[in-house]
């Protein structure tokens, strides 16, 4: 029996082009959605494009542009970055779009009508060399946690605690420099507090099944005790307040944009003509995983459990959370205003979206912070995927179009049966794992298999059977040939272009998460360079332009 899987994976902002540390945490997401499709499960997998807040407005000052226009831009280039990378959404949307405003702002009336949104009078910091108040973001100063001093007025990325400006010292204005000062301002706030047991409760309800950052990290806010926020901002650009009385106020990225995935999700069941299919992604019955880097935990764990309770009815919280850490890049912190950041509209100019999915799965940060070496890219590029799989497929192939006229011969031996059932092993063993969020081990294990065939294939020694014991060597061939087929659909969540190329060689119609039968005596196609190996110059150079 099918199931209905909800996949939600993070919002980048619209304000600089996508880096690996996006891609790192971002991936699971659609590993998960293509895995579930194959094994015949409804899959609606739905992000978008943060286009509101103050990163669009810093980069729109720097730029000498409008907000509108810095948003536009990079959305658009999201849209085919990751299509290039493979992401098979079934909506990625924006949330300048007009119908993912128009939800907003229905929830908020009701929220307000419903007493969850009050006013309350606060100060907030002005900044008498620009004119303005300043946005959580637009104060920067000293963590009093950790000592960073870079901290954000909402948000420490050294520690990843949450925070207000008031809890900064050494307070300066991220646009011009100068300190600000606290002025009085009206803004709505979301009652956060009252959720506090019902939050506690789902945490406890859903132990095992988040990553451990998210279920510690959600623990201690919950340990300090979690506070009323602020759904209004001080700000030109984003979604108006649909309250009178909040004119020229627009609501707070925070609240928007987790709320994206419920707009996300009616705008694709609109669309496909059923309005109402969006309920059962939601629903109790339905499994949910969310997919983002650890920095978004809270929004996740806390902010949009809170908004959900507050609307009542029946949601499914978050069932799944695969909250990755931080990738770092040879080494160090990746940080894109120093340029130390391997950009994805660069890196896919050269390289291919396999080899990086692949790179970013054996290394994912899933556990603890993981790194990006251009020397262990390039190895494990020719290593495993032009050496071992690659080279699997490749010398296969050729062998049948050398020796068997491209048909796929008959055959096969008891040498073979134990691999066979080796990697029929596998649907069951990494779809396990793959399900609870163990990425990397899964795909281990199947390059494991991959390994373990091209043993066989050496030691079965086609190249000189085929003049001596040529039944004996269609046999083996015969043995290699359905162990690829099975590989190819294995792999295919995580390698999905070079398996879609073996999956028309073999004409697999349509294959599913299960032992595929491949009869012989059909037609195989001529082999492509799946794997291109990359010549070793490619390390120095590209390293010489990291932080330039």
């Amino acid at each position: 029996m099918s199931r209905k899987i909800l996949i939600c994976s993070a919002w980048p902002y619209a304000n600089g082009s996508l880096h690996l540390g996006h891609t790192a945490a971002l991936l699971p997401a659609d590993i998960l959605a293509r895995y579930f499709r194959l094994r015949g499960d409804e899959v609606l997998f739905v992000s978008g494009s943060d286009c509101h807040g103050t990163p669009i407005t810093v980069k729109a000052a720097q730029d000498g542009l409008s907000p509108g226009e810095v948003a536009r831009r990079y959305h658009q280039e999201f849209v085919d970055s990751f299509a290039r990378l493979g992401f098979s959404y079934d909506r990625y949307t924006a949330t300048y779009d007009r119908e993912h405003q128009e939800q907003v702002q229905e929830i908020i009336r009701r929220l307000y009508g419903e007493g969850w949104l009050y006013p309350k009078e606060v100060e907030q910091y002005w900044c008498d060399h620009c004119q303005k108040f300043l946005p959580d973001r637009y104060v920067e100063g000293v963590c009093p946690h950790c000592g960073a001093k870079d901290a954000r007025g909402d948000q420490c990325d050294s520690c990843g605690r949450l925070l207000d400006p008031s809890d900064l010292t050494e307070l300066h204005c991220k646009l011009c420099g100068h300190g600000p000062r606290l002025r009085s301002t009206r803004h709505l706030y979301f009652k956060l507090s009252a959720l506090q047991e019902k939050i506690a409760a789902m945490v406890e309800e859903k132990e095992g099944k988040w990553r451990l950052n998210a279920r510690e990290t959600t623990r201690r806010y919950l340990r300090e005790g979690l506070l009323d926020r602020a759904i209004s901002r001080d700000i030109d650009w984003g979604v108006p307040l649909p309250i009178e009385g909040y004119e020229g106020k627009r609501v707070y990225v925070w609240f928007e944009a987790v709320l994206g995935y419920l707009s996300t999700s009616r705008r694709w069941a609109a669309e496909n003509g059923r309005p109402e299919a969006w309920k059962a992604f939601w629903g109790k019955d339905a499994t949910s995983y969310y997919v983002h880097g650890k920095d978004n935990i809270p929004f996740h764990t806390v902010i949009l459990p809170g908004l959900l309770l507050a609307l009542g009815g029946e949601w499914n919280l978050p069932d799944r959370v695969i909250s990755s850490e931080f990738l770092n890049i040879e080494g160090k912190k990746l940080s894109t205003s120093k340029n130390w950041a391997v950009w994805i509209p660069d890196f896919l100019e050269n390289y291919s979206a396999d080899s990086l999915r692949y790179f970013l799965t054996v290394n994912s940060p899933e556990a603890r912070d993981g790194d990006f070496s251009w020397r262990e890219y390039v190895e494990r590029n020719n290593g495993e995927l032009a050496g071992a799989w690659g080279n699997l497929v490749n010398r296969t192939l050729t062998f049948v179009h050398r020796y068997f006229d491209g048909i796929f011969p008959q055959g096969g031996n008891e040498e073979g049966k134990e691999l066979l059932a080796n990697i029929e092993a596998l649907y069951g063993q990494a779809g396990a794992l793959v399900e609870a969020g163990h990425l990397k081990e899964a795909l281990k294990l199947i390059f494991e298999q991959i390994r373990a065939c091209n043993r066989y294939f050496d030691s079965q020694a086609p190249w000189q059977t085929v003049k001596t014991a040529k039944e004996a060597c269609a046999g083996t061939i015969g043995v290699c040939l359905r162990a690829i087929a099975n590989l190819a659909v294995l792999t295919a969540p995580f390698l999905p272009f070079a398996s879609a190329e073996i999956v028309r060689a073999f004409a697999l119609a349509q294959p599913t998460w299960q032992w595929q039968e491949v009869t012989a005596g059909g037609p195989v196609a001529k082999p492509e360079i799946l794997f291109p190996s990359l010549d070793r110059s490619v390390i120095s150079r590209e390293i010489s332009r990291l932080g330039k």
